[in-house]
């Protein structure tokens, strides 16, 4: 594989330079009025909820899909494309047209990396789903793999082009909520008794292709509540905290406006479901940093009773009011002095607001395309999704080791656990690399 990209990559440069152009913009140059041609890896569950966003768009057009499921690809080409879109069960054979504008990538979390490293080694935009990466060795090589092609890579946190959650941001940043200590968010669910269930190994179904949809990851027997969709309850490809978690901590982390914590903890097991998992159905983490403040996350999956006031997405609390937003609404409730202190008066006007605004992922699919054409930074940056998916890895990793993780992010390395450091990438079954 590697070597068919950097044949193909060094062609696209040769070509470049023959005709005086540099191979640091889109494949091709993009005007304002273009349609932008968009390849599809991973076209069931949330591709295909992606490429119903990006239809939205009337700049942008899907000429080719790519599942391991030829069932779920003849539907999807089907639904989305009247039967014209070209259909591969070969990622490669995808990125190896000349004639595509960009990657869109919906592929289970283990493929993340590979998929989107091969795709901007070969020159393409990148438009890839939330958690960015399965480990946090394969993030830096994808930030790594955007820069040196100057491509325009975002990450599938939609949240960031919400205009309720910028203003969230703005008004944190702004001071007003006084000194920011806590964050919390919780993503609950009642799965219990039996969970996702239970499944003997089998044989796949005859249009999967079951050893390329485990890719790098170990060979094993195929079940039924592996793929599609529950593989994020196994840890071999995801985990909760990668796939929702992500979201939650992305949003908390821009609130926080900090690069990154400095100490993580995990707690959590399989308390109460009796399914084939191999992650925690009740768990919490958190992060301390280094500005002064923790930021909690909880998944409960046997209980679905949501955490926060208000249903709310996400709190921040700050010394004169709490900050609590969701899909289309903006609260801060007061704070007022406590325990020892003389002046009990409100010490904030309390703001209560409305946001009215299209769906976030089509406004995040929006300011990707526009990027393309412009070649600004899109809102979810390559660094921005691997920083916040770190956070998840970190916290598993915690889990894993049953301990304290002290986290250098500036060399991303934890540096008081050397088994922790083990984990912050694991050995691809072959032929896999990353590029």
């Amino acid at each position: 594989m590697s070597g068919e990209v950097t044949r193909r990559a060094f062609s696209k440069v040769t070509a470049a330079t023959m005709l005086g152009l540099t191979v640091s913009g889109a494949t091709r140059a993009l005007g304002a009025n273009d349609r932008i041609r968009l390849g599809f890896i991973g076209v069931g569950g949330r591709g295909g909820q992606l490429m119903d966003a990006f239809l939205k768009h009337d700049d942008a057009r899907i000429v080719a899909m790519c599942d391991v499921s030829k069932s779920t690809l003849d539907r999807s080409n089907a639904r989305w494309a009247n039967g014209k879109a070209d259909t591969y069960g070969d990622f490669r054979k995808l990125i190896d047209r000349q004639d595509l504008d960009a990657v869109v990538i919906a592929s289970p979390d283990h493929w993340h990396a590979i998929q989107m490293i091969t795709a901007c080694d070969a020159g393409m935009d990148v438009y890839c789903e939330k958690p960015l990466s399965h480990t946090i060795h394969e993030g830096r090589r994808m930030v790594e793999a955007a820069r040196r092609n100057r491509r325009v890579v975002q990450v599938g946190t939609q949240r960031r082009s919400a205009k309720v959650f910028a203003q969230a941001a703005e008004l944190v940043a702004s001071g007003k909520l006084g000194k920011v200590t806590v964050g919390r968010a919780y993503n609950a669910t009642n799965m219990y008794p039996k969970g996702m269930g239970k499944a003997e190994p089998s044989a796949p179904p005859k249009d999967l292709n079951w050893n390329m949809w485990l890719g790098p990851r170990p060979m094993r027997l195929y079940q039924s509540n592996i793929t599609p969709f529950k593989f994020r309850w196994w840890k071999s490809y995801s985990s909760r905290l990668a796939d929702t978690g992500t979201h939650f901590l992305d949003a908390l982390r821009w609130m926080f406006g900090d690069l990154a914590p400095a100490r993580i903890c995990t707690l959590g097991g399989k308390y109460a479901i009796d399914d084939d998992r191999t992650i925690p159905d009740t768990l919490e983490a958190m992060f301390e940093f280094a500005s002064g403040r923790l930021m909690t996350f909880g998944q409960y999956e046997a209980s679905g009773h949501r955490g926060l006031p208000r249903g709310a997405f996400i709190e921040v609390r700050g010394a004169n009011g709490a900050l609590y937003v969701n899909t289309g609404s903006l609260e801060v409730m007061p704070d007022r002095g406590g325990r020892f202190q003389d002046d009990r008066k409100p010490r904030m006007e309390p703001i209560k607001k409305k946001v009215s605004e299209p769906d976030f992922t089509v406004q995040h699919t929006r300011n990707f395309l526009d990027c393309m054409k412009s070649r600004k930074e899109p809102n979810a940056t390559v660094e921005i999704g691997h920083r916040s998916t770190t956070m998840s890895h970190l916290a598993n990793i915690a889990l894993a080791t049953h301990s304290l993780l002290e986290w250098d992010a500036q060399r991303e390395i934890i540096t008081n656990n050397q088994e922790a450091n083990n984990l912050l990438h694991y050995e691809y079954r072959k032929p896999w690399k990353l590029g």
